[in-house]
């Protein structure tokens, strides 16, 4: 018997991602749908990074902070999109285990740092909004700097713990993941054992990294709706809201299906559902970052 597990155990080299693939009559226009998304993702972003980069008149805290998100949505999709196309096109499902890990680190770090550019621009629109007679103040480029990296930092550190605690396990099979990409929930379910611990860490790790600029991000709004509220004249009102609707409505489509994919029960039921809450968080809102400029 142990020498089967052991056997079992050394077999697995590379998994196999489901996707959709209960759906093959739709793989040709989901196929479609995606290449648009990832196009339109790609052309959007890199084009609001180089505008910021190349127009003085755009050297603003909004704008500095807008080209980080847009270059992390840049390489969050392109970590995502292509491997799932090339199942499409190629019905080659398959992954390695070291490409699956690779592939996870990026998703969680990428992840972990736009909740943290989200709450930082959250701040940024609460102070243009609550404390207009501070901002310039406030908003120095060498604190907007530190806000920026203090970002990118905090994602790194929330996954790397996780990616050091995965490696020490053994992976026993079956080598099929229920999922587009390697999701950690589903990865979890792969490994002979330890599983608990590493749950646990996940669940720490994200009330300390996640938890924390979500609190931030909805306080701010708060108080920003109720400024907005308090402003005398209707004009006055429209145009403060048109200042952070848009990134209201990312907010809102990245931690509310993100909320979604991570609460709802676990059934057979639901796991087409998280596939698609998942595709919300994870492929939608990149596409939607250029809307900042509208």
């Amino acid at each position: 018997m142990a020498n089967t597990e052991g056997v079992n155990q050394m077999s697995i080299t590379e998994f196999i991602l489901l996707g959709f693939g209960d759906l093959p009559e739709l793989l040709a226009l989901l196929f479609l749908l995606f290449l648009v998304i990832y196009i339109v993702t790609l052309a959007g972003n890199i084009l609001i990074v180089v505008l910021v980069m190349a127009d003085r008149h755009l050297h603003t805290p909004v704008y500095f902070f807008l080209g980080n998100l847009s270059c992390l949505e840049t390489c969050y999709t392109s970590t995502l999109l292509p491997r799932v196309l090339a199942s499409f096109l190629t019905g080659d499902k398959t992954i390695s285990v070291s490409g699956c890990m690779t592939q996870f680190y990026f998703v969680s770090f990428f992840a972990g740092a736009e909740c943290y550019l989200l709450a930082v621009m959250s701040y940024d629109q609460y102070l243009a909004i609550c404390k207009p007679l501070h901002y310039g103040t406030l908003m120095n480029a060498r604190f907007c700097l530190q806000l920026a990296a203090g970002s990118w930092i905090n994602g790194f550190l929330a996954v790397i713990i996780v990616i050091f605690l995965m490696l020490q396990l053994t992976f026993c099979g079956p080598n099929e993941i229920d999922h587009l990409y390697c999701e950690s929930t589903e990865m979890l379910n792969l490994y002979c054992n330890g599983t608990n611990q590493i749950e646990l860490v996940i669940t720490i790790l994200a009330a300390i990294f996640t938890l924390p600029p979500f609190v931030f991000t909805m306080m701010s709004y708060v108080c920003i709706i109720v400024t907005i509220l308090r402003i005398p004249s209707t004009t006055g009102r429209q145009k403060a809201f048109s200042t952070c609707s848009s990134h209201l409505i990312v907010v809102t489509i990245f931690y509310g299906t993100l909320i979604i994919v991570y609460l709802l029960p676990k059934t057979n039921t639901l796991r087409e559902l998280n596939k698609v809450f998942s595709v919300c968080y994870t492929i939608l809102t990149p596409m939607t970052i250029p809307s900042y400029t509208a």
